[in-house]
């Protein structure tokens, strides 16, 4: 399986401004600019992808560490927070909200592990992966 995305820029870096297109259109044209990036222009920016990507990745493998330990989720929430200092990604910090009926915190906490450690964004990630958990 293959997946890809198309950005274009045009102009300058700081001047400039672009848009991101994904093969599926869930983004289609989406603008992207320095004021976007760097500051809080209007549009997205690879970081804020970034966290998406890297929260919806883990919540799903999550659900699927879970499955096969015999649980099913009622709500898994997460939240990336990106840091993106001095030109590069430096953390990625996942805090996740769960709803998980019957689990055992021991279990509850291998699975987040499992899925913090094997999911595919995280292991393409060199930056550092912090996970905060609370089952509810």
């Amino acid at each position: 399986m293959k997946r890809n995305a198309t950005a274009v820029w045009n102009g300058s870096g700081k001047d400039g401004n672009g848009y991101l297109t994904t093969q599926s259109t869930a983004l289609n044209q989406t603008q992207y600019s320095f004021n976007s990036r760097f500051a809080d222009g209007v549009g997205t920016n690879p970081e804020e992808l970034l966290a998406a990507a890297h929260a919806g990745c883990f919540t799903m493998k999550l659900s699927f560490v879970l499955d096969e330990a015999g649980f099913t989720a009622n709500t898994l929430q997460t939240t990336a927070y990106i840091n993106f200092e001095n030109g590069s990604v430096t953390e990625s910090h996942l805090v996740l909200k769960a709803d998980v009926p019957g689990i055992p915190r021991e279990t509850f906490e291998a699975s987040v592990k499992e899925a913090e450690l094997n999911c595919p964004i995280s292991r393409v990630l060199t930056a550092k992966i912090t996970v905060e958990s609370f089952l509810e």
